[in-house]
């Protein structure tokens, strides 16, 4: 297995023979409606017994008090903990218990009715990375399954039509059929390997709580992965049993299946990509550093040749062509200088192009605030490290530390976690080649970038239309992924074979240009 710290994850499924995922925040975006049901009841009741008792009014945290007492465990579980924290007693009560019923199953019975309340109020989110892991681990023969303490679950699978995602579902009322104990203990996660006929040294578990990771540790399996979205609960998740944690489950890579070759080179395979075009029309997406240029030490320094200039000219003649950069989308825009171009900036979030082309993520405007802290910090901290580079873009902050002494890229590294803990959890961290960024918690990337691009040019036709995608970092990795959604073709720019959602490898920056010239002049023959 890795390292933990690696910035990706790559699991071999010869290894596993199934895969047990949690459903709130690991598969929906339901655990922010839980946190917004769970704060709610608890607001109400303490607001109303701080009034009658004469004490002061402390509302339920929706973070702190979330994650430490309620997340991911049963409801009435949940109910009592909280209260034990704020040194409140009430009797338990059935699980009969009216909603208005001053007991813990009354309260936690109320909190069930304001999230049913919340679910229909709007849609449930989905995590597209986690459908697609799914759907390749199934797609290599791994079962899998859901566990979770919601009693809801049912609900949310029919509404966001998952349901076919699972050969098994141990839920909050099948747990109360069978007399399990809820998350941290282990029964639920035992319950559903028992269901699945694999032994615990041959699955894998996926949580986003506390509580679900020690269940899936103490059940015994051979690898419990942690997902941290808001990146501020890395080490807690560490010391609870996870042995890996990412932010998100892009950042998990299957291992190519023992029987497959290598990556088949982009050019030496060309008349296999050839061969798909004559039906079909290529749509073509660039990223810019390390893809149409060389990496170079400093951002300004990566200047377009005049043959790879050319060539753009040539190929956006003739198809639609996009530049999908982690730059910002002015910036990528003036280095190019092509008119009939689309730029896509900041990993997707700004959007602009011919025919009036433009989109930028709303939500996106919300972070700026943080962004500015974040800033602010990371140039104070950073300021006596030589060869430390802050560059704040739009969406994003990149901490360059190609230039830096490999005695100080751990002071970097810290001073980019101290900004992440300030602005949790509005940022997260994540990599790429030489830097760390800080970007929004949203869930947009370059493959919802491309994705949204594709519909919005009406060319999400698979049968009319063949997205091709160049990329040369992990962040490329969203867009190799919703390429194998959309049957597209996934080219990885790197000099060494790597694990990757990738159809093709090219060897650098040259080999780029050499492609995109083949692609013009098989074009121009057509």
């Amino acid at each position: 297995m890795p390292s933990q710290g690696a910035s990706m994850v790559t699991i071999d499924t010869a290894a596993f023979s199934a895969a047990v995922f949690d459903l709130d925040g690991v598969l929906t975006r339901t655990a922010t409606v839980h946190s917004a049901a769970w704060k709610t009841l608890f607001d109400s009741y303490l607001f109303k017994r701080a009034a009658q008792g004469g004490e002061p009014f402390r509302p339920f945290d929706d973070h702190t008090d979330y994650l430490r007492y309620v997340d991911g465990k049963p409801r009435y579980q949940g109910v009592a903990g909280f209260l034990e924290s704020r040194s409140i007693t009430l009797p338990y009560g059935t699980p009969e218990d009216s909603p208005e019923e001053e007991s813990i199953c009354g309260l936690g019975n109320r909190k069930n009715l304001l999230f049913k309340n919340l679910l229909e109020q709007g849609e449930i989110e989905v995590f597209d990375t986690t459908v697609a892991l799914i759907r390749r681990l199934r797609e290599r023969g791994l079962k899998t399954a859901l566990v979770t303490s919601s009693e809801n679950a049912l609900v949310v699978l029919e509404k966001t039509g998952l349901s076919d995602l699972f050969d098994a579902r141990v839920d909050g009322l099948e747990s109360i059929r069978l007399g399990l104990k809820g998350k941290p203990h282990p029964d639920i996660f035992e319950k559903a390997i028992e269901l699945l006929g694999v032994p615990a040294q041959q699955a894998l578990g996926v949580e986003d709580a506390l509580s679900g990771v020690r269940s899936a540790r103490d059940a015994g399996y051979r690898l419990v992965i942690g997902i941290d979205r808001s990146s501020t609960m890395r080490d807690q998740l560490l010391e609870c049993g996870a042995h890996h944690v990412v932010d998100d489950l892009g950042e998990v890579v299957l291992s190519p299946p023992a029987d497959e070759s290598l990556l088949p080179d982009a050019l030496a395979d060309f008349n296999a990509i050839a061969k798909r075009l004559e039906r079909a029309k290529p749509v073509v997406f660039l990223d810019y550093d390390g893809t149409l240029t060389p990496i170079v030490d400093r951002p300004e320094m990566a200047v377009l040749s005049d043959e790879t200039r050319t060539t753009l000219v040539q190929l956006a003649e003739r198809h639609t062509v996009a530049i999908i950069s982690g730059r910002d989308r002015r910036d990528v825009e003036q280095l190019v200088a092509l008119e009939n171009l689309i730029y896509a900036g900041s990993h997707g979030f700004d959007i602009k192009g011919p025919s009036g082309l433009c989109m930028e993520n709303r939500q996106a405007e919300g972070v700026m605030p943080a962004l500015d802290s974040s800033e602010r910090l990371l140039r104070d901290k950073l300021a006596p490290i030589e060869g430390a580079l802050v560059e704040r873009k739009r969406y994003a902050i990149a901490v360059h530390y190609r230039l830096v002494a490999d005695s100080d890229i751990e002071a970097v590294s810290a001073a980019v976690d101290a900004a992440i803990a300030q602005a949790a959890p509005v940022l997260r961290r994540a990599g790429g080649k030489k830097i760390f960024e800080l970007r929004p918690s949203l869930p947009w990337d370059k493959g919802k970038a491309l994705s949204w691009l594709l519909s919005a040019l009406d060319l999400d036709h698979p049968d009319q239309v063949v997205p091709i995608y160049l990329g040369d970092d992990e962040t490329d990795e969203d867009a190799f992924l919703a390429l194998r959604e959309r049957k597209g073709i996934g080219i990885l720019v790197a000099t060494e074979p790597c694990v990757t959602a990738a159809h093709y490898r090219l060897a650098d920056t040259h080999s780029v240009a050499e492609f995109l010239s083949r692609l013009t002049q098989l074009q121009e023959r057509t």
